[in-house]
Protein backbone atom coordinates (compact mmCIF):
# COMPACT_ATOMS: atom_id res chain seq x y z
CA UNK A 1 0.00 0.00 0.00
CA UNK A 2 1.54 2.96 -1.06
CA UNK A 3 1.71 6.01 1.27
CA UNK A 4 -0.47 9.00 1.46
CA UNK A 5 0.50 11.57 -0.28
CA UNK A 6 0.16 15.30 1.12
CA UNK A 7 -0.85 16.66 -1.39
CA UNK A 8 -3.77 14.32 -2.25
CA UNK A 9 -5.18 15.38 1.44
CA UNK A 10 -8.03 18.13 1.99
CA UNK A 11 -6.76 21.59 2.13
CA UNK A 12 -8.30 21.81 5.68
CA UNK A 13 -6.45 18.45 7.20
CA UNK A 14 -3.17 20.68 6.22
CA UNK A 15 -3.59 24.28 7.70
CA UNK A 16 -1.97 24.53 10.79
CA UNK A 17 -4.99 26.30 12.05
CA UNK A 18 -8.78 25.35 11.32
CA UNK A 19 -12.04 27.48 12.23
CA UNK A 20 -15.43 25.44 11.54
CA UNK A 21 -18.82 27.56 11.83
CA UNK A 22 -21.60 24.94 12.58
CA UNK A 23 -24.98 25.24 12.32
CA UNK A 24 -28.23 25.69 9.59
CA UNK A 25 -28.70 29.25 8.74
CA UNK A 26 -32.66 28.62 7.54
CA UNK A 27 -33.78 28.10 11.27
CA UNK A 28 -32.86 31.57 12.84
CA UNK A 29 -29.80 31.60 15.66
CA UNK A 30 -29.20 28.19 14.61
CA UNK A 31 -26.87 29.39 11.98
CA UNK A 32 -24.42 31.71 14.30
CA UNK A 33 -21.52 29.20 13.33
CA UNK A 34 -21.74 29.87 9.76
CA UNK A 35 -22.70 33.67 9.61
CA UNK A 36 -19.58 34.08 11.96
CA UNK A 37 -17.46 32.37 9.36
CA UNK A 38 -18.52 34.69 6.70
CA UNK A 39 -18.18 37.90 8.76
CA UNK A 40 -14.49 37.09 9.32
CA UNK A 41 -14.17 36.09 5.73
CA UNK A 42 -15.61 39.50 4.55
CA UNK A 43 -14.39 41.54 7.29
CA UNK A 44 -10.42 40.87 8.03
CA UNK A 45 -7.87 39.12 6.19
CA UNK A 46 -7.27 35.29 6.74
CA UNK A 47 -3.76 34.29 6.43
CA UNK A 48 -2.23 31.36 4.03
CA UNK A 49 -1.78 29.23 7.50
CA UNK A 50 -5.52 29.17 8.29
CA UNK A 51 -8.44 27.71 6.70
CA UNK A 52 -11.99 29.21 7.50
CA UNK A 53 -14.73 26.81 6.99
CA UNK A 54 -18.70 27.22 7.13
CA UNK A 55 -19.58 23.26 7.69
CA UNK A 56 -23.48 24.03 8.29
CA UNK A 57 -24.64 20.38 9.63
CA UNK A 58 -21.86 18.44 7.82
CA UNK A 59 -19.58 19.03 10.66
CA UNK A 60 -19.63 15.45 11.83
CA UNK A 61 -18.25 14.06 8.54
CA UNK A 62 -15.22 16.44 8.51
CA UNK A 63 -14.17 15.51 12.12
CA UNK A 64 -14.08 11.83 10.78
CA UNK A 65 -11.78 12.73 8.10
CA UNK A 66 -9.50 14.48 10.49
CA UNK A 67 -9.49 11.63 12.77
CA UNK A 68 -8.33 9.39 9.95
CA UNK A 69 -5.87 11.75 8.37
CA UNK A 70 -2.07 11.42 8.71
CA UNK A 71 -1.83 15.10 8.85
CA UNK A 72 -4.15 17.31 11.03
CA UNK A 73 -4.01 21.06 12.12
CA UNK A 74 -2.30 21.85 15.58
CA UNK A 75 -5.71 24.04 16.63
CA UNK A 76 -9.30 23.40 16.19
CA UNK A 77 -11.84 25.99 16.66
CA UNK A 78 -15.61 24.72 16.46
CA UNK A 79 -18.43 27.96 16.91
CA UNK A 80 -21.82 26.69 17.07
CA UNK A 81 -24.63 28.05 18.72
CA UNK A 82 -26.04 26.75 21.77
CA UNK A 83 -28.82 26.98 24.61
CA UNK A 84 -27.33 26.88 28.22
CA UNK A 85 -29.22 29.54 29.58
CA UNK A 86 -27.09 32.40 29.04
CA UNK A 87 -28.46 35.61 28.28
CA UNK A 88 -28.97 35.80 24.17
CA UNK A 89 -26.21 37.09 22.09
CA UNK A 90 -23.62 35.86 25.06
CA UNK A 91 -20.39 34.20 24.05
CA UNK A 92 -18.73 31.71 25.99
CA UNK A 93 -16.20 28.31 25.88
CA UNK A 94 -17.31 25.06 26.15
CA UNK A 95 -15.24 21.95 26.97
CA UNK A 96 -15.68 19.46 24.17
CA UNK A 97 -17.06 16.49 26.44
CA UNK A 98 -19.93 19.06 27.41
CA UNK A 99 -21.68 20.00 24.31
CA UNK A 100 -25.61 19.84 25.71
CA UNK A 101 -27.22 16.73 24.99
CA UNK A 102 -29.76 18.57 22.95
CA UNK A 103 -26.91 19.38 20.22
CA UNK A 104 -25.68 15.10 20.35
CA UNK A 105 -28.25 14.23 17.93
CA UNK A 106 -27.29 17.13 15.44
CA UNK A 107 -23.42 15.57 15.71
CA UNK A 108 -24.53 11.76 15.75
CA UNK A 109 -22.32 9.80 13.47
CA UNK A 110 -23.83 6.12 13.97
CA UNK A 111 -24.91 7.12 17.76
CA UNK A 112 -20.81 8.76 18.16
CA UNK A 113 -21.54 12.38 19.20
CA UNK A 114 -19.17 14.92 17.67
CA UNK A 115 -17.65 15.31 21.50
CA UNK A 116 -15.97 12.00 21.37
CA UNK A 117 -14.51 12.61 18.00
CA UNK A 118 -13.12 15.71 18.90
CA UNK A 119 -12.10 14.25 22.44
CA UNK A 120 -10.12 11.80 20.01
CA UNK A 121 -8.56 14.42 18.32
CA UNK A 122 -7.14 16.42 21.48
CA UNK A 123 -6.55 13.41 23.92
CA UNK A 124 -4.97 10.77 20.87
CA UNK A 125 -3.82 13.14 18.20
CA UNK A 126 -2.87 16.46 20.23
CA UNK A 127 -4.85 18.12 18.66
CA UNK A 128 -6.03 21.86 20.67
CA UNK A 129 -9.52 21.36 20.53
CA UNK A 130 -11.57 25.00 21.72
CA UNK A 131 -15.65 25.03 21.21
CA UNK A 132 -16.46 29.01 20.85
CA UNK A 133 -20.79 28.92 21.62
CA UNK A 134 -22.99 31.66 21.38
CA UNK A 135 -26.38 31.99 23.25
CA UNK A 136 -29.26 31.50 21.43
CA UNK A 137 -32.70 32.95 21.91
CA UNK A 138 -35.39 30.86 20.50
CA UNK A 139 -35.54 29.03 17.53
CA UNK A 140 -37.57 28.95 14.86
CA UNK A 141 -39.90 25.65 14.68
CA UNK A 142 -40.20 26.28 10.74
CA UNK A 143 -37.33 27.80 8.22
CA UNK A 144 -36.92 31.44 8.99
CA UNK A 145 -33.44 32.36 7.77
CA UNK A 146 -31.47 35.21 9.92
CA UNK A 147 -30.06 35.92 12.88
CA UNK A 148 -32.07 37.03 15.95
CA UNK A 149 -30.91 41.22 17.00
CA UNK A 150 -28.54 39.56 19.77
CA UNK A 151 -26.53 37.46 17.98
CA UNK A 152 -26.36 39.73 15.20
CA UNK A 153 -24.68 42.03 17.59
CA UNK A 154 -22.79 39.38 18.78
CA UNK A 155 -21.14 38.68 15.35
CA UNK A 156 -18.14 41.93 15.77
CA UNK A 157 -17.25 40.59 18.95
CA UNK A 158 -17.19 36.75 18.21
CA UNK A 159 -15.14 37.78 14.88
CA UNK A 160 -12.77 40.38 16.82
CA UNK A 161 -12.24 37.48 19.45
CA UNK A 162 -11.75 34.74 16.76
CA UNK A 163 -9.06 36.87 15.02
CA UNK A 164 -7.29 37.69 18.13
CA UNK A 165 -6.66 34.12 19.27
CA UNK A 166 -6.64 32.18 15.56
CA UNK A 167 -5.56 34.40 13.25
CA UNK A 168 -3.05 37.41 14.62
CA UNK A 169 -1.91 37.66 11.18
CA UNK A 170 -4.92 39.15 9.69
CA UNK A 171 -5.14 41.48 12.93
CA UNK A 172 -3.68 44.33 11.30
CA UNK A 173 -6.14 44.22 8.16
CA UNK A 174 -9.04 44.26 9.87
CA UNK A 175 -11.34 46.27 7.77
CA UNK A 176 -13.59 47.78 10.44
CA UNK A 177 -12.95 50.89 11.73
CA UNK A 178 -12.79 51.08 15.76
CA UNK A 179 -16.35 53.11 15.83
CA UNK A 180 -18.31 50.03 15.11
CA UNK A 181 -17.59 48.46 17.92
CA UNK A 182 -19.31 50.92 21.09
CA UNK A 183 -19.95 48.30 23.57
CA UNK A 184 -18.26 48.05 26.94
CA UNK A 185 -17.57 44.58 26.88
CA UNK A 186 -16.19 45.19 23.21
CA UNK A 187 -13.73 47.76 24.28
CA UNK A 188 -12.58 45.93 27.73
CA UNK A 189 -11.90 42.93 24.83
CA UNK A 190 -9.82 45.14 23.24
CA UNK A 191 -7.34 45.51 26.18
CA UNK A 192 -7.70 41.48 26.64
CA UNK A 193 -9.27 39.35 23.86
CA UNK A 194 -10.64 36.19 26.10
CA UNK A 195 -12.31 39.15 28.83
CA UNK A 196 -15.48 38.84 26.13
CA UNK A 197 -15.80 35.45 26.21
CA UNK A 198 -16.99 33.99 29.48
CA UNK A 199 -14.47 31.18 31.06
CA UNK A 200 -15.36 27.80 31.69
CA UNK A 201 -15.65 27.83 34.95
CA UNK A 202 -19.08 29.92 34.53
CA UNK A 203 -20.65 27.62 32.56
CA UNK A 204 -23.39 26.13 34.36
CA UNK A 205 -22.78 22.33 35.26
CA UNK A 206 -22.38 20.87 31.76
CA UNK A 207 -21.90 22.92 30.22
CA UNK A 208 -8.55 31.82 4.57
CA UNK A 209 -11.31 30.75 2.84
CA UNK A 210 -9.95 27.56 1.21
Amino acid sequence: MRETDQSDLPEFCQKPTLVLGCGNLLFGDDGFGCALVAYVQSHHRVPEDACLLDVGTGVRKLLFTLCLSPVRPQRLLVVDALDAGHPPGELFEIDPADIPVVKLDDFSLHQLPTSNLLRELQETSGVEVRVLACQTGPLPQEVRPGLSPPLEAALPRAAEWLVREYLPASAHHARIPPGDYPIEADRAMARDPRSAVAPRSQIPGRGQEC
